[in-house]
């Protein structure tokens, strides 16, 4: 092939990839102005208690810390273990406002990362050679800023979308020293990442397992070392305190024990109610995980992250990122010709466009409220029920589809139809 035919052939790529670039730029834009010029654009208040949380490192007052300016109603503890703090600690020394103008940067170029990466599971590394997925995949994240996990995880300022792409990486990677690492260092700053191990017990990644509960028992000991006294009060009295993170009733909360709670009215706590309901999803997902092909990473990775967010006491609408690989995986995986795949991720990627949680938030008359009327605690069941169906789904679809399914050559085959 001559230049000039290469040329021709490229320019069909050309005015899908501007058109991809120029809308994640709006985008990034768009809640770039918002930040600076909106009265509420400077909310971040997970940030703020990073950023302030971490100042106290060193002092017995790291867990006295509340950030309270915006949040009236509900002053806002440092919840993280102590290595997160250290993590955070070089942030109090930079200005507020630069410290914001660049986590929402690097939360978009993570996004990216994590968009990525989730197509490369799926296809593999030459096929994303193919023109049109690289399109695709600045395309994607420039969708996923509007979804209401990234939404709000950008609008708190929180920490979200770098423990996803954390794991997103541990998982790529078949060095059990770094997949390892990288899962022990994200559990040591938040303690719900921990549950990528069950992925690599799944892959019977044995080495990876071991050394990743090696690497988060250093992040323990770290903490001791650097201030005994308030690793002690967070592991021995906090830890288990999910009142301390926040409303266990509140609709924000999309984990079982929100959901159960909202419907039932009072808190289930780790109760019967809750028991059943966590066994029943685990053998929902176990099942799930067995309808999968053998070689399925991503599939493997979110339906045990779906878990992980499911039987959590606390998992706010912002820790809910994973369903956008769950969308990529619905749209480009394996199963995305079995019947009702495109309806799983048109429902996600409705819900939240429209952020179920936010618009639900409205009706809540206070944040500690448990109580409300049924159709209102059924509409804030919008993620269970969704991962619910997901899981049917997957065990219907799965196993059926493996054995009829004839192996389908992708190396050609466009993300994106080039224009003609």
């Amino acid at each position: 092939m001559n230049r000039e035919s290469a040329r021709t052939d490229s320019r069909p790529a050309a005015a899908p990839l501007r058109l991809a670039v120029l809308a994640l730029a709006l985008s990034v834009l768009a809640r770039l102005l918002w930040m600076l010029l909106s009265d509420n654009g400077m909310n971040l208040v997970d940030l703020h208690v990073y950023v302030g949380g971490s100042a106290d490192l060193l002092t017995d007052r790291l867990y006295d810390y509340t950030y309270a300016e915006k949040t009236p109603d509900f002053p806002l503890p440092f919840t993280y273990p102590p290595f997160a703090a250290l993590v955070f600690f070089p942030l109090h020394y930079l200005p507020f406002t630069a410290v914001a103008i660049g986590w929402l940067l690097a939360t978009v170029a993570a996004l990216y990362g994590v968009v990525w990466i989730s197509l490369e599971l799926v296809l593999g590394r030459e096929q994303l050679r193919a023109p049109g997925w690289r399109v695709a995949a600045i395309g994607w994240t420039a969708v996923g800023l509007w979804l209401e996990p990234v939404r709000t995880t950008i609008d708190y300022g929180q920490v979200n979308v770098f423990l996803v792409l954390g794991a997103m990486v541990a998982v790529r990677s078949s060095r059990w020293w770094l997949s390892g690492g990288l899962v022990g260092i994200i559990a040591g700053i938040k303690l719900t990442p921990a549950i990528t191990g069950l992925y690599f017990v799944a892959r019977r990644r044995w080495a990876t397992v071991v050394w990743s509960a090696v690497v988060f028992g250093a992040t323990v000991g770290v903490s001791y070392l650097i201030n005994d006294h308030e690793a002690t009060r967070y592991f021995g009295t906090l830890l288990g305190d999910a009142d301390r993170i926040g409303p266990v009733g509140s609709v924000w909360n999309q984990s079982i024990r929100g959901t159960l709670s909202r419907i039932l009215g009072h808190d289930v706590e780790s109760g019967p109610w809750w028991i059943a309901s966590a066994l029943v999803v685990a053998v929902l997902a176990y099942f799930a995980w067995r309808a999968l092909e053998s070689d399925d990473r991503l599939g493997t990775l979110v339906i045990v992250q779906l878990f992980g967010l499911m039987v959590s006491p606390i998992s706010w609408s912002h820790h809910w990122v994973w369903l956008l690989p769950t969308v990529l995986w619905l749209v480009y995986g394996p199963l995305r010709h079995a019947p009702g795949a495109r309806v799983l991720a048109g429902y996600w990627l409705v819900t939240m466009l429209v952020g179920v949680p936010w618009v639900l938030s409205f009706f809540q008359p206070t944040i500690w409220e448990i109580s409300r009327p049924g159709v209102l605690s059924w509409l804030g069941a919008v993620d269970v029920l969704g991962v619910l169906v997901f899981y049917g789904w997957v065990i219907r679809s799965g196993r059926p589809l493996r054995r009829i399914a004839e192996p389908v050559d992708r190396s050609r085959e466009p993300a994106i139809r080039p224009a003609s």
